[in-house]
């Protein structure tokens, strides 16, 4: 399959990937990114840790951007930073700039149930109290991502914890 027969990925994020220094470390490019508005879903914080997740509410609705024309590989990036706690759906949102419905991949808690669940998750408040710590860690799992040497999921998934673990949920 040529590179131009590879079907492009629209990819809807609502954490610390809706900043674009975040996706650029991730994807060494900045893609279009879009401003929208995913209904149907909420968006909480996780005990000890310094990321969100969303799970499907009714009366929810969760702000955020999608990436536009990822490859496979970069959707494979997003699959194992992402981990084993959150499942790749498609799910409809609607752009903020011209209301159009968009249907898109994102990322959702598989434990709904989850006793870390914890209250709402504020990206600014983020932006301040923990990017730079975030951003630290992100490098050294995209480091290890190139250079696997036998790293998993599992290993992405242990870096974030140990560095992120004993951040301040404020």
């Amino acid at each position: 399959m040529s590179s131009s027969d590879a079907q492009l990925h629209n990819v809807f994020v609502y954490g610390s990937f809706q900043e674009p220094d975040i996706v650029k470390i991730m994807l060494d490019r900045t893609p279009e990114i879009l401003s929208v508005t995913l209904p149907g879903f909420k968006r909480f914080r996780l005990k000890g840790r310094l990321y969100p997740c969303i799970v499907p509410s009714e009366a929810g609705e969760v702000h955020g951007k999608v990436l536009m024309g990822l490859t496979n590989e970069e959707l494979a990036s997003l699959d194992a930073v992402e981990g084993n706690e959150y499942e790749r759906v498609v799910v409809g949102v609607v752009r903020k700039d011209n209301f159009e419905k968009m249907t898109v991949k994102t990322y959702i808690w598989i434990n709904k149930d989850d006793p870390n669940i914890c209250g709402e998750w504020d990206f600014e408040e983020w932006k301040q109290l923990h990017m730079p710590k975030f951003m630290e860690t992100f490098k050294k799992i995209i480091e290890l991502n190139k250079n696997p040497q036998g790293k998993g999921i599992d290993d992405y998934t242990k870096i974030l914890h140990e560095n992120l673990a004993n951040a301040p949920s404020s």
